[in-house]
């Protein structure tokens, strides 16, 4: 008997919160690399994840912006199949 498993998901935020993106850009871009990416208030004066969660909750064009970048990293680190 073949059991059936579902099909993984091709999104790549599927499963991910917004905090584990935000802090995976933080940590391969810093604060200001991020800033220079994506012109957001929240990360360029005292940046914090907090500040920047509460932000991108209540702000879609925002998290939108952050998600894209998030995404392309994610399809740079990608290893090679």
């Amino acid at each position: 008997m073949t059991v059936q498993h579902p099909p993984q998901s091709q999104d790549p935020l599927h499963g991910v919160t917004l905090e584990q993106v935000l802090s995976a850009l933080v940590a391969h871009y810093q604060w200001e690399g991020l800033a220079a990416r994506i012109d957001i208030r929240c990360f360029k004066s005292d940046p914090s994840i907090k500040s920047s969660l509460t932000f991108l909750r209540k702000t879609p064009w925002a998290r939108d912006k952050v998600e894209k970048l998030y995404v392309k990293l994610m399809r740079t680190k990608r290893p090679l199949d």
